[in-house]
């Protein structure tokens, strides 16, 4: 199979680079129609996969980025990504359907969520100046520990425990679809049995601004890693920013490993005492305090969600969404189904 030169940047004009792509993606039955998204290592196209019978599905194509291409290591972590999440077939996970190669380069065709990422949400929210509804907030954070459930409970043919950790879950993790379903993606970084291409002890994996003290102070990190920058997303829809960040990065670390943690409900008045023992348990440094499962924090969120009302769903967060990113500001949203908030002094 012909494909194209894979040019350094600067060899060829843009459009020409663009052009030769989608020629040869067209070869391999794929209609590639824009980019939507560009990371670290790859790039993510959305596409029309054509097969016999006027057989058509829009996918995403997601392709390593031309200078890694050629880069051993980063084959590795593309490959071990693909083979991970293969058989991670749940609603809350973005599926991947296949890998393909082609003259050495790979790209894995992916699940295409139309909507938003939870960062593009969380701005759109700045913008307007408005604060995400309680119930909404703590609906999308339980969606993706159900997420991150199935994925740390997975075995594999064997029967063995895959022991998956993400190790990067933060807002551009995580895609809002149009109609409300919550699905978490790129287990780029993740570690798993026979899987872990990062030295743990030697290198941190993950964004710093959502890191577990355990990554933060270069340790072996379990399921329980990911628990803490789920706390921490929370609080990030709650409170409209990241209380760990800093312009410097080795102060976002050193924030995450030793800045007291706040009381949330004294800085947003509607969090009451439920969701804040939740948040707080979360947020435990020492992990053997912390939730020890996804579960158990899954667990918590809907008991607090739905034990005593009707809670949120996915069809209202997709109301919710559609509203939100219209070119107009949306209207005042529907009242909270939690208790009224606490009155401070």
């Amino acid at each position: 199979m012909t494909i194209y030169p894979l040019a350094s940047r600067g060899e060829l004009p843009f459009l020409q680079r663009v052009t030769a792509m989608k020629n040869i993606f067209t070869e391999l039955h794929y209609e590639i129609t824009q980019k939507i998204a560009e990371g670290g290592m790859g790039i993510v196209y959305e596409a029309v996969q054509h097969g016999a019978g006027h057989f058509r599905k829009v996918v995403a194509l997601k392709i390593i980025r031309e200078e890694f291409s050629a880069i051993p290591e980063f084959q590795k972590n593309f490959i071990g990504e693909a083979r991970l999440v293969a058989d991670l077939i749940h609603t809350n996970i973005v599926q991947t359907y296949h890998l393909g190669q082609t003259s050495g380069h790979y790209f894995m065709v992916m699940e295409l969520v139309r909507g938003v990422n939870l960062d593009e949400f969380l701005e759109r929210h700045r913008e307007l100046e408005r604060p995400i509804p309680i119930d909404l907030a703590a609906f999308i954070v339980s969606r993706i520990a159900r997420g991150l459930t199935y994925a740390h409970q997975k075995r594999d043919h064997e029967g063995r425990l895959l022991g998956i950790v993400h190790r990067d879950i933060g807002p551009k993790n995580v895609l809002l679809g149009n109609e409300g379903d919550v699905k978490l993606t790129d287990f780029g970084i993740a570690k798993a049995l026979d899987l872990m291409y990062n030295d743990e002890g030697k290198v941190i994996a993950g964004r710093d601004d959502y890191l577990s003290p355990e990554q933060a102070s270069y340790a072996v990190t379990d399921a329980r890693a990911d628990l803490f920058p789920l706390g921490i997303v929370l609080t990030e829809l709650l409170l409209g920013k990241n209380i760990f960040h800093s312009a410097d990065r080795l102060q976002t670390r050193r924030n995450i490993l030793t800045m007291p943690i706040p009381q949330f409900g004294e800085i947003r008045r509607d969090i009451d005492t439920r969701l804040e023992a939740i948040i707080q348990k979360a947020l435990r440094r020492d992990r053997d305090k912390r939730y020890q499962t996804a579960y158990e924090m899954l667990t918590d969120l809907e008991l607090y969600l739905y034990s005593d009302r009707y809670g949120p769903t996915n069809e209202k967060l997709g109301s919710y969404l559609k509203e939100l990113m219209s070119p107009q500001e949306p209207a005042t949203p529907p009242p909270s189904t939690r208790p009224p908030a606490r009155i401070h002094p």
